[in-house]
């Protein structure tokens, strides 16, 4: 981890704010840090944050997510923060960008330009940049064995290969796609921080496909969602084996109970044991329950992009969208 103008063993908690995917990549580190580094997390999204008052403690460190470094919105809750006495930390693609220029200190997260309006690669180097950033503040907390610490090293050394392995199922995945075009509607539930993917995939779906989706807590879905599920509606749900499997697998059955589809994104173990109550599975590798929302991302996003590509629709320019919000 470089240099940073500040202590984390300092700092009492962490405030949070992004918009849209970066959002999202904001919520998985939110686990990462209190889980990992015991470390408070809140985030928001930017567009909201300043307007709810909230009052601020001295020793705080706030980090802004951001693709372009040019969304209005993170850039005012930035300088809104800042005002408050808080170092800001950001998380950008573009280190000439403005909310980069006038951060405390910059994590680029090395995504070189991304040409399309849908956040792909920025999303998955958002987590990548994050990830690392959890494990240099545990550490630097003291909140890590040595021998762990190895481990996650380790397992984000071994991503890329892994990654390398999904995108092998790319003509898998297509044709799961094939069968999306004619939805009305589509679910996505996941549990942790397979949920925060959860959030990614339906946002790519219906940014891109214009298939309306939306992604819910898979614990929550008693409380409402559940209410939408009959065989028109494919739900997919992300499950990788870890401490909340059991619990997802528990809301897989209640949705094959009222009828829906399930598309099931787990490693071999995962669909070992559920695919016999699904309609789809795509297996993909076993990598610690860390890393599991970087690899995870990949998936949703891919299955997304064939959906439009086989609706017909402008992958890289979708309706109504900008690459950057630069207003509120």
């Amino acid at each position: 981890m470089p240099d940073l103008p500040f202590d984390f063993r300092d700092i009492t908690r962490i405030s949070m704010s992004a918009c849209g995917t970066a959002y999202y990549a904001g919520l998985v580190a939110k686990y990462w840090f209190e889980r990992f580094a015991r470390l408070p997390v809140e985030i928001d999204v930017a567009s909201e944050f300043r307007y709810r008052e909230a009052p601020f403690s001295p020793g705080g460190l706030a980090v802004f997510v951001s693709q372009s470094g040019e969304t209005a919105d993170t850039l005012a809750a930035m300088r809104h923060l800042q005002a408050a006495g808080h170092k800001a930390l950001a998380v950008v693609n573009v280190p000439e960008s403005t909310v980069a220029r006038e951060a405390d200190a910059l994590l680029c997260t090395l995504a070189c330009p991304e040409i399309g309006v849908a956040s792909t690669k920025a999303f998955t180097t958002q987590l990548a940049t994050l990830a690392c950033l959890a494990v240099g503040t545990a550490r630097a907390r003291g909140r890590l064995t040595p021998e762990r610490e190895s481990e996650l090293t380790r397992a984000l050394d071994e991503l890329p290969s892994r990654i390398t392995q999904v995108l092998e199922k790319d003509e898998e995945i297509r044709s799961i796609a094939h069968e999306l075009t004619g939805a009305r509607d589509v679910l996505y539930v996941g549990r942790g921080t397979s949920f925060a993917v959860a959030l990614e995939g339906a946002l790519k779906l219906k940014e891109i496909s214009y298939i309306h989706a939306e992604a819910y807590a898979a614990g929550e879905l008693k409380h409402g969602p559940i209410a939408l599920i009959d065989e028109s509606v494919p739900v997919i749900v992300v499950a990788p084996r870890d401490h909340l499997f059991e619990k997802t697998a528990s809301n897989l059955q209640e949705i094959v109970a009222r009828g829906g589809r399930v598309v099931l994104l787990s490693d071999a173990q995962g669909v070992a044991e559920l695919g016999g109550y699904v309609w789809k599975s795509v297996i993909l590798p076993t990598v610690d329950a860390f890393v599991a929302p970087i690899l995870y991302a990949v998936p949703v996003q891919l299955l997304a992009y064939h959906t439009a590509v086989l609706k017909g629709t402008d992958v890289d320019q979708p309706r109504n969208l900008a690459k950057s919000v630069t207003v509120e």
